[in-house]
């Protein structure tokens, strides 16, 4: 009987350990950011409870009590505030407070650029598209981006897209790109599928996918590939 090759077990257990690594860092990263925001409140408040009361309520100062309830708190908020949103009384607090943020020099630009964005990834124009590949760190590779706008060149004229390139498996940061609306390869994938592809690093994908940038020719026959103005 032959000895096992160590290398294909190494890789066999590898290709089986990496998309359980991947869940758990996105997990772990979304988590810790979510009951990061609420314990500076929540902790005190379950420190202090579990003094006063040790034996019925001493459990509240254990670390992952304190986390996990710190993260239900917040989500918690986040779901009261997608509730107001929707609501009149929410609508009118939100302009309350975009127009107190307009106040603040520096906070204006973060808050405006970020809900421009967001508002941007959120919806897909009529005959557009979205998400596109274009050429980077070099020509001979691409990257998944997502127009923002189209600008034209001064002097010349030429569209220019901003493109935002998100990074794997953390897509929250990026690159921002200025690229010839010409040197774009469109694609037909929505922002979740691109998501699906960035946050998985490849490995939830379609069989096919654009790699060359569309001619003159076929980018005439195909109008609604077209990049968004």
């Amino acid at each position: 009987m032959r000895p096992p090759n160590l290398q294909r077990l190494f890789l066999s257990g590898l290709l089986t350990l990496l998309p359980i690594w991947l869940t758990w860092v996105v997990v772990k990263f979304v988590f810790v950011l979510l009951s990061d925001i609420s314990k500076p409140l929540v902790e005190p408040l379950l420190q202090d409870l579990a003094f006063a009361h040790p034996q019925a309520l001493g459990w509240l100062g254990a670390a992952w009590v304190q986390t996990a309830l710190a993260l239900i708190a917040t989500v918690a908020v986040i779901l009261l505030t997608g509730a107001l949103a929707r609501r009149v009384v929410g609508q009118t607090l939100l302009r309350w407070f975009e127009s107190l943020i307009r106040r603040i020099p520096l906070a204006s630009t973060i808050y405006g650029s970020a809900r421009q964005l967001l508002d941007i990834l959120q919806t897909k124009p009529d005959g557009t598209q979205r998400v596109v590949l274009v050429d980077f760190p070099h020509t001979e590779m691409k990257s998944i981006g997502f127009v923002t706008k189209v600008m034209r060149e001064e002097g010349t004229g030429r569209e220019l897209a901003a493109v935002y390139v998100p990074t794997t498996p953390n897509p929250t940061s990026g690159y921002l790109e200025i690229v010839p609306v010409e040197k774009i390869t469109p694609t037909d994938w929505s922002v979740d599928q691109a998501m699906s592809f960035i946050i998985s690093g490849g490995a939830v994908s379609p069989a096919t996918i654009p790699f060359s940038v569309p001619s003159a020719t076929a980018a005439a026959a195909a109008p609604d590939q077209d990049v968004p103005r």
